[in-house]
């Protein structure tokens, strides 16, 4: 897992890129917002294929989980990629 800092007003982003998943379930979230609050991150950048597959298929709930472990540690969170393979208005 790489990290790269960017700072833009008074704003510590984490930007994290792999080759891997490396959230692939609710205690991989944890461990990941747990660190970047740790190191004085607020908000994060992700990219799709660092996420689960699951993640985009809203039946799971694992989205809603995860999304709230960023929430309680109060980030902000950006995922980049290309969703045009799932069918769903909210990707859009």
């Amino acid at each position: 897992m790489d990290i790269k800092t960017h700072e833009i007003d008074n704003h510590k982003i984490a930007e994290i890129s792999a080759e891997e998943v490396l959230i692939a379930k609710l205690e991989d979230a944890l461990d990941i917002t747990g660190t970047l609050y740790y190191d004085g991150y607020d908000r994060v950048i992700l990219y799709q294929k660092n996420l689960t597959p699951a993640f985009f298929d809203l039946k799971t709930k694992i989205a809603g989980d995860i999304l709230q472990k960023f929430t309680q540690y109060q980030m902000s969170i950006t995922i980049v990629g290309n969703f045009e393979s799932y069918d769903s208005q909210s990707l859009a």
